[in-house]
């Protein structure tokens, strides 16, 4: 008989070792998926053929002076603005900032298709209205809940989306964070949103829960994409809370959802540390949850920006960043329109671990 060579293997049955070890393997997968907070979807991680992830904070000066209102990112979203070759979606629950309002006109007027949704309250601001002047389509979201989304879809390719509304307040005197991602897959997520609310006319719990790639894979890092208030956020949220082993910090603009609270509580009483700072304006807001981590003895902080810590993240044993517009409130989880992304890398949330050092020793230092 001839032996086995590199191309030629013996056949053998399959017995019931084998079948053994493969349901073994088959657990082991899904087990290691389960720990690492996955799951939150029952469709598979799709890979994104692009790969790159940037993350901008802002940095905010005291005092803020208009002279000073430059460098900013509303800079570079304006540059990326004015390489658009096709398309440029905007999703602004509130949109004063002259540099990507121009932008935006001199897009459009190259012929580039620019299409603008925002909030009815802030109908009157800079961009809607000098959108509209330059007959540029507007849609206004004028029910109760927020559209509080803010994302920009750049050529069904890159994405900017985070906390930062597209305001001169947002860019140059509040704290916030920015992640712009080139992924059509991403970007393909985005788009389905933004035509629910500007073709359809679908926010927040009429909108449709049909994200096409919830869960992608971007230059490695493993991303969660969740759109409310028709997706499952708190759920995926509280989830990996409690898989927490090591660190749990949180910068939160408005913290009143107390099912997340509770789950924070928990895991600071199974000795997980666990540290928030919160904007100093909302610490008694309606339902606020402030007074329950200071009674569970969480070192909690009021924010020490002297105009606002807008940030809604949560960084997981410095490994997962929770982001986006969705504040830590049931507003966010069941009436807005909302956008969360999940980052699952070390190195991005080493990053997001460093703007949380500066705000919280901001924090400590304005005691």
């Amino acid at each position: 008989m001839t032996p086995p060579t590199s191309t030629q293997t013996k056949k053998r049955p399959f017995g019931w070792k084998e079948l053994l070890v493969s349901l073994f393997v088959i657990i082991a997968v899904w087990a290691g998926a389960d720990l690492l907070g996955f799951g939150g979807s029952s469709k598979p991680v799709e890979v994104s053929e692009e790969a790159n992830i940037q993350v901008f904070f802002t940095a905010p000066r005291y005092p803020d002076r208009p002279t000073d209102r430059h460098g900013g990112i509303d800079e570079r979203l304006a540059a990326a603005i004015d390489s658009a070759q096709k398309s440029v979606d905007v999703a602004a629950f509130e949109f004063n900032l002259a540099s990507v309002t121009d932008a935006l006109v001199r897009a459009h007027q190259r012929g580039v298709r620019v299409r603008l949704v925002t909030d009815s309250d802030y109908a009157d601001s800079l961009g809607p209205t000098s959108l509209l002047q330059a007959q540029i389509p507007v849609v206004f979201d004028s029910a109760e809940p927020f559209m509080h989304d803010k994302f920009v879809v750049i050529d069904g390719k890159q994405v900017w989306t985070g906390s930062w509304n597209l305001t001169t307040n947002g860019t140059y005197r509040n704290n916030n964070n920015i992640i712009v991602a080139d992924s059509k897959l991403l970007a393909e997520n985005y788009t389905a949103e933004f035509e629910e609310m500007f073709v359809q006319r679908e926010f927040g719990v009429t909108s449709p829960d049909n994200t096409p790639h919830p869960q992608i894979e971007i230059a490695g890092v493993q991303v969660e994409n969740i759109f409310e208030a028709e997706g499952n956020a708190r759920t995926q949220i509280i989830q990996l809370i409690k898989g927490a082993k090591s660190s749990l910090d949180v910068m939160a603009f408005v913290f009143t959802d107390d099912d997340i609270a509770s789950a924070l509580v928990a895991r600071h009483r199974a000795g997980v540390p666990v540290r928030i700072v919160v904007e100093t304006r909302n610490l008694d807001a309606d339902g606020s949850d402030v007074a329950a981590f200071q009674q569970a003895g969480i070192d909690v902080l009021p924010d020490g920006n002297s105009y606002m810590m807008h940030h809604k993240v949560i960084i997981i044993d410095q490994a997962v960043v929770i982001t986006g517009s969705y504040n830590f409130s049931s507003n966010a989880a069941n009436y807005n329109d909302e956008n969360v992304l999940i980052l699952h890398s070390a190195e991005i949330a080493g990053q997001y671990q460093e703007e949380f050092e500066r705000v919280y020793a901001q924090a400590k230092a304005a005691q």
